[in-house]
């Protein structure tokens, strides 16, 4: 049985996904690839004490870089975005 620090990696701080959290009240989260939307939802609510009414997931494929002659690629993750019931509000940057 996976543990919810397992399931949720942790949030993706980028500009879509701040005006998800403000506009849409909807959080994004850097989540494990094996784990699935039930096990998502029962993360967040049980880690972050809120009550989620719909997860989408998206599996993002990792990109190429390349550090002079060497050549490679970053690792593939899933996202996650959980949306919250209203009147539930979860803000990562006033707790950093």
């Amino acid at each position: 049985m996976k543990r919810d620090c397992d399931i949720i990696k942790k949030p993706c701080l980028t500009e879509k996904g701040l005006l998800l959290q403000e506009k849409e009240n909807q959080v994004v989260l850097r989540v494990d690839p094996k784990a699935n939307k039930i096990e998502i939802k029962e993360a967040a609510e049980k880690y972050f004490n809120l009550k989620v009414t719909k997860v989408r997931t998206a599996n993002m494929p990792g990109k190429s870089k390349r550090v002079g002659k060497h050549s490679g690629t970053t690792s593939d993750w899933k996202k996650a975005i959980v949306s919250l019931q209203e009147g539930q509000k979860l803000d990562f940057l006033e707790q950093l």
